[in-house]
């Protein structure tokens, strides 16, 4: 677990000093908003497309192998993007380095199933979440850091430069510190077709608001850079310290939250991340300067109040032996859906990209003003809201709750005289 938290941090400290400027860098390339929505839906798409391969490829080879694997295709992603400072470039090497979270994650939760108890298991993915996000906090500031003293373009790069070393010193300490499982002992599920029967009723109903309330978070979220730095004029700086408020904020609740969940029933937990899911594109929409949009990020860190609970959730109504592929197929489904908010985004928010979209296609030319005069940055961020409002709505009503997990003890002996 110490090594796997150690992974987690120096990769995504790597990936987070860059990453999350993207958009900007984009945008200082020559993309334009077409090329933040490519990249927002690329980045769904291929966190469904690898989440499965993820999953196989961790029943397959054992974890470690895996997690090797996974971090040399990051690397890969990274060289890219500094050799060619071109946004076609940026786009290709996102192939590879948007793959590490998405591929991973079935990978290291079939670690944390494998090395705790099922009523430790919440508090595990809690400590892993926990780790991710000091580089989330640490990330962005230092990339804005970067960037106002090197620009948009140049501080970016070298970002990614910071982001290739940490990546190698990852990949020694993993050599060192995790001990190999070699192949995995388990059949290994190459098809995901065969795998949604393990999807059932209950994880069915967590899957459909799953859903609902991601299209509420990937509809605005490659924008809301664009909105507090492009539109109303805080810095790089200012926005990577918005960043480091919404990861503190979600630190301190982790554990805590985790505490109770594995205490008492998990529903009202997820029910209540929903919740701050629904609340930040409204409360980002209210927001035109810091101080408001520090209260918007705090909202934002708030919606890790359940997550961990969902992701034990997800764990628990999976196959013993099909953990990490059920884990997979899971975000397979979700993302795959989800990426059509992500492209939808760039639609919603600018109406010169709505209009190069109907006039590629072909289609619609009649509707076409009546598309222009409402695409704002408005309608993205009213409409993310009404997708994260329903979502909720519908796991309130029709979400499974589970009892509590309560630790395994001997059978109490029986007077049989």
């Amino acid at each position: 677990m110490l090594a796997l938290l150690a992974m987690v941090i120096l990769v995504g400290l790597g990936e987070r000093m860059a990453e999350r400027f993207l958009p900007i860098y984009l945008i200082a390339l020559g993309g334009g908003a077409f090329s933040v929505g490519l990249l927002n839906g690329m980045d769904n798409l291929l966190s469904a497309l690898y989440s499965y391969p993820g999953g196989y490829a961790s029943d397959r080879l054992g974890y470690k192998r895996a997690l090797v694997f996974f971090n040399l295709i990051a690397m890969l992603g990274y060289l890219i993007v500094i050799l060619f400072p071109v946004w076609q470039a940026v786009i290709v090497g996102a192939v590879f380095f948007l793959s590490w979270t998405a591929i991973s994650l079935p990978a290291t939760m079939d670690m944390v199933s494998g090395v705790l108890p099922k009523d430790k298991r919440t508090m595990g993915v809690s400590l892993h979440a926990l780790a991710r996000r000091v580089p989330m906090a640490l990330g962005p500031l230092l990339g804005g850091l970067m960037i106002g003293q090197f620009g948009e373009r140049n501080g970016v790069r070298l970002a990614f430069a910071a982001a290739l070393i940490l990546g190698g010193i990852s990949l020694v300490l993993q050599q060192v510190m995790i001990e190999d499982s070699g192949r995995s002992s388990r059949k290994a599920e190459s098809n995901p077709l065969r795998m949604l029967g393990l999807i059932g009723p209950d994880l069915r109903r967590l899957l459909v608001s799953d859903i609902l309330v991601r299209f509420c978070e990937q509809i605005p979220y490659a924008f809301a850079v664009i909105w507090c730095v492009k539109i109303h004029g805080i810095t790089p700086f200012q926005f990577g310290l918005l960043t480091t408020v919404e990861m503190i904020t979600a630190m301190l609740i982790y554990i805590p939250v985790a505490y109770l969940a594995d205490k008492s029933t998990k529903k009202p937990f997820v029910v209540a991340t929903f919740g701050f899911f629904t609340l930040f594109p409204l409360a980002l929409l209210l927001s035109r300067s810091f101080w408001p949009m520090v209260a918007a990020f705090v909202i934002r860190g708030m919606k890790e109040f359940g997550e961990p609970t969902r992701k034990a959730l997800i764990i628990d109504l999976a196959p013993e032996d099909k953990k990490a592929g059920t884990f997979g197929v899971y975000y397979l489904l979700r993302d795959l859906v989800v990426s059509v908010a992500a492209f939808g985004g760039a639609l919603l928010w600018d109406a010169s990209t709505a209009a190069k979209v109907f006039d590629a296609l072909g289609v619609g030319q009649n509707l076409l003003p009546l598309v222009e005069s409402v695409t704002s940055p408005m309608t993205n961020l009213l409409v993310a809201f009404g997708f994260g409002l329903l979502g909720t709505m519908y796991f309130a009503l029709f979400g499974q709750d589970l009892r509590p997990c309560r630790p395994q003890t001997a059978p109490a002996a029986v007077d049989v005289d």
